[in-house]
């Protein structure tokens, strides 16, 4: 029978090794992204991508943002809503696959306007844009099953960020180009027929349009306004959030798991006892967009959670009008652990400020690593 001082020594050869292939495995990793500029989108590009996002059926376009209920990604589903709803030229709809509440992730919880079901009740002729978010499940069965059936009705499909693998496994991008999340890339590049698209934030192919990471459905909505109601309808609306441009340039390279990102992960993960839950004050009118991007950045630290807080369970009408849920039934909330208002600046610029506050509160390596996985250039 091997002795317990066996097994120790055992045990502490298993952990050396296992420490020297991580220790190994880092070292590997790149020491920071590429830098460069990201290469020029031509006109005739641009033009070719605005003639495929016109609405195919309807004058003023019906445009139905789809998710599953638990963990939708926030900003992938809530900021085409508020940008899209507030330029006021199509009719948008928030949609989940089944009655109830749908819970975001990494932070929020929203009361959709309707189930597919309901949707399809009410317009059987189908919308004219499908919005496709992040999901917690790429393979839900309900919600691929009714992307495909819009497709049928002439629906001119958008995967967003890695809302593009939901897209793929329905099928509808064999054989067309596309991109998504650097972070998913391998897993849409298991789609053998499925060509990846590099250095591109917004690829549109044969009625399938599919974007980069998180951020990227803040260009992604305002290239749609361009298809749909003109530039100077898009530049009015890109001046409300404050966007000074939104084409599709994008540097892929410039996002990637490197070692810095890989050890604040860690670090970040292991300081468990150091984690927080901050509150966002839930407000009336709160602005959809800002609010989805700031509870998103600081829910992706791994040092905090972001919480809405309100004085009463009753869920609270943004901007433009969707039902957000409280998730702490509060009066107020500790100042210390309060987020930094940021909801008063436009979209962007509130972005800004969220990672310049989470720099002063966990470091720039926190803040950078938020960046990445938003994919937003800093």
């Amino acid at each position: 029978m091997m002795s317990w001082r066996n097994l120790a020594w055992t045990a502490l050869g298993g952990m050396t090794l296992l420490a020297g292939i991580g220790a190994t495995w880092l070292l590997l990793l790149p020491a920071a992204p590429a830098s460069g500029t990201a290469p020029a989108i031509s006109r005739d590009e641009t033009e070719s991508t605005l003639a495929a996002l016109k609405p195919p059926k309807r004058k003023r376009p019906l445009i139905a943002i789809v998710g599953i209920n638990d963990m939708s990604e926030t900003t992938d589903y809530l900021m085409p809503y508020g940008i899209l709803a507030r330029a006021d030229i199509a009719d948008v709809l928030t949609l989940s696959t089944q009655p109830g509440p749908v819970t975001l992730y990494p932070a929020l919880k929203v009361q959709p306007h309707a189930t597919i079901a309901e949707f399809d009740a009410a317009h059987p002729d189908g919308a004219d844009y499908v919005i496709v978010p992040a999901m917690s499940r790429d393979d839900d069965a309900t919600v691929l099953h009714w992307i495909r059936s819009q497709a049928g009705k002439g629906a001119i499909v958008i995967g967003v960020c890695v809302g593009a693998t939901v897209v793929a496994n329905t099928g509808l991008l064999d054989g067309k180009r596309a991109t998504t999340h650097w972070y998913s890339v391998g897993d849409l590049k298991k789609h053998s027929t499925i060509r990846y698209a590099a250095d591109r934030r917004l690829v549109v192919d044969q009625g399938i349009a599919t974007t980069t990471g998180i951020t990227a459905s803040m260009p992604m909505a305002l290239t749609l306004i361009e298809a749909i109601a003109g530039r100077a309808k898009a530049e009015a609306v890109a001046g409300v959030i404050g966007l000074a441009r939104w084409d599709a340039r994008h540097r892929s390279d410039a996002f990637s798991f490197t070692r810095p990102f890989a050890l604040t992960a860690i670090a970040n993960t292991l300081a468990f006892w150091k984690r927080e839950q901050l509150g966002i004050a839930l407000t009336p009118d709160v602005d959809e967009v800002s609010l989805a991007l700031i509870a998103d950045a600081w829910s992706r630290t791994y040092r905090s959670r972001a919480l809405t807080f309100a004085a009463t369970a009753e869920a609270r009408t943004s901007r433009s009008g969707l039902r957000i849920l409280p998730d702490r039934i509060a009066g107020s909330w500790p100042a210390e652990q309060a987020v930094p208002d940021s909801g008063a600046s436009p979209p962007a610029r509130a972005l800004d400020e969220t990672l310049r506050a989470i720099e002063t509160r966990y470091g720039a390596r926190t803040a950078d690593f938020v960046a990445m996985q938003l994919e937003y250039p800093r």
